[in-house]
C-alpha cells in the first residue's frame, strides 16, 4: 500500500488536520475524492504478485486498503504523532483489535474499572473464552495498578477522562509502571480528543479512538482508529485486520477525513460552552454533583492541568430524586436531544444507569460512581445561552 504525503513540515494540528495525507487522482480535485470500490486492477501479471507479496506498494482490496482509508490513517498518524495506524468499522472494533490481537492465551491484562460497559464485556466476557484474563483495579490508585502486575501481564488499559464520570487518571504515571513490567499502555483518548490530550507523548505506547464521537463530530457514520508504532501496527494489528475484516467503509473514511478538517474549531467551541454550562450549574439547588474537568473544583484539578491542555465537551451531574428525577430532567429538555451518542453537534444527554453501563449491576455502578441520578451530558456548537436556558428550565420542572 502506498503512503500518502505528509503535510508541510513544521506545521501546527489545525493545519495538519485539513492537508496531511491528501491523495489526488489525475483530475487533480480539490476535496479528496471518494473511492467506492472493492478491488484493483494491475498492469500486468507481475505487478499484481509484487503487490501481493509486498514487494511493490500500491492498493489491492478495500478490506485492508483503500485510498480514503489510507488518507485517513495518514492524517491521523500526522495529528497524534504516531508510527502507523489503521482504521476500523468502529471505536469498539478498533477496541477489541487492541486487545484482543496482540495477546494469546495465557496472556493478563490489567484495566481501568471504570470504562465504557461494551469495554467491559470484551475484558470480562469476551477474552477469558481464549485464556486471556484481565484484573479491574482502581484507575486512581497507583498502588493497584503495581499490585496487580504479573509476569504474565502484557496490556495495561485506562479511559481518561472516564466515561461517564469525567475522572481523569495518572497517564504517565501508568505508562511508567507498564513499562516497568515489560508491558503496553493502550489508552481509550475518546473524551479528551487529540485536540486536548497526547497519550503517546505522555508515555502510552497505543491510543484507540471512536471516530464516531468528535472526529465525525456531526452524527453521521460510524468509524475506529488505533494509532500506535509502526511495529505494533505492522506485528498486531495490520494481519488481524486483513484477515478477520473489522474494515471501515471507504465512504465512512472519506465522512471521517471531512470531519477533521473542523475538529479544533469543534471542540475548542463545544469545550467553551461546556466550561459556561458547568459554571451556569454548579450552585443550582437540584444538582447534588456536577464534574467538569475545566473547573478547579473537579477531583483530579492538578492532574487535568499537568496533561491536558483543555477541558471537555462533557459535563456529568447528578440531579436530586434518583432515577426518577433524571427522567423527569431529561423529559423536560427542549433543545437537548435524548441520544446515548456523544461529541455531536447537537448537544445530547443520557442516563448512564440504563443505556451506556446498564449492564453492569447496581453495585458495580456505585463503586463507579454512577448514581441513579447521573445524567452525561455533551455539549454541541448551540450557542451556551441557549443549552443554558434549556437545561435550567427542565431542573426546575423535574424538581416541581
Amino acid at each position: 500500500m502506498s503512503k500518502p504525503p505528509t503535510a508541510p513540515p513544521d506545521t501546527r494540528p489545525e493545519t495538519r488536520m485539513v492537508h496531511a495525507g491528501t491523495l489526488r487522482s489525475q483530475f487533480g480535485e480539490t476535496s479528496e475524492a471518494l473511492f467506492l470500490t472493492q478491488s484493483y486492477v494491475y498492469d500486468s501479471a507481475e505487478e499484481c504478485a509484487a503487490r501481493f507479496a509486498g514487494d511493490r506498494p500500491g492498493f489491492i482490496y478495500s478490506r485492508f486498503s483503500n485510498p480514503n482509508i489510507a488518507m485517513l490513517e495518514r492524517r491521523m498518524v500526522e495529528l497524534e504523532g504516531a508510527g502507523a495506524a489503521r482504521a476500523f468499522a468502529s471505536g469498539m472494533a478498533a477496541v477489541t483489535a487492541c486487545l484482543l490481537a496482540p495477546h494469546q492465551a495465557g496472556d493478563h491484562i490489567i484495566a481501568s474499572r471504570a470504562v465504557f460497559g461494551s469495554c467491559l464485556y470484551v475484558l470480562q466476557d469476551l477474552l477469558p473464552r481464549y485464556g486471556i484474563h484481565t484484573t479491574l483495579v482502581d484507575g486512581h490508585d497507583l498502588a493497584q495498578w503495581q499490585q496487580a502486575i504479573r509476569p504474565n501481564t502484557r496490556s495495561l488499559f485506562l479511559e481518561s477522562p472516564t466515561n461517564p464520570t469525567l475522572d481523569v487518571l495518572d497517564i504517565p504515571a501508568i505508562a511508567a509502571i507498564a513499562h516497568g513490567a515489560g508491558a503496553r499502555l493502550i489508552v481509550d483518548n475518546v473524551f479528551a480528543t487529540p485536540i486536548f490530550q497526547s497519550p503517546l507523548s505522555l508515555g502510552a505506547d497505543v491510543v484507540v479512538y471512536s471516530a464516531t464521537k468528535h472526529i465525525d463530530g456531526q452524527g453521521r457514520c460510524l468509524g475506529g482508529i488505533i494509532l500506535s508504532s509502526e511495529s505494533f501496527i505492522n506485528d498486531h494489528i495490520h494481519n488481524f485486520a486483513r484477515q478477520t475484516g473489522p474494515s471501515i467503509s471507504p465512504f465512512n473514511a472519506w465522512i471521517l477525513l471531512k470531519g477533521l478538517e473542523t475538529l479544533a474549531i469543534r471542540v475548542r467551541a463545544q469545550s467553551g460552552s461546556a466550561g459556561r454550562l458547568a459554571d451556569a450549574l454548579a450552585t443550582h439547588r437540584n444538582i447534588t454533583r456536577l464534574i467538569y474537568p475545566g473547573r478547579a473544583d473537579h477531583p483530579q484539578a492538578a492532574l487535568v492541568q499537568k496533561q491536558m491542555t483543555g477541558g471537555s465537551t462533557m459535563v456529568s451531574f447528578e440531579v436530586k430524586g434518583g432515577q426518577a428525577g433524571a427522567f423527569r430532567f431529561l423529559n423536560g429538555l427542549k433543545l437537548t436531544k435524548i441520544s446515548n451518542n456523544l461529541g455531536d453537534a447537537r448537544s445530547m444527554a443520557t442516563h448512564p444507569a440504563t443505556t451506556t453501563h446498564q449492564r453492569l449491576s447496581a453495585t458495580a455502578r456505585a463503586e463507579l460512581g454512577i448514581s441513579d441520578g447521573l445524567i452525561r451530558f455533551s455539549v454541541g456548537l448551540e450557542h451556551h445561552d441557549d443549552l443554558i436556558a434549556d437545561v435550567t428550565r427542565a431542573l426546575e420542572q423535574a424538581s416541581s
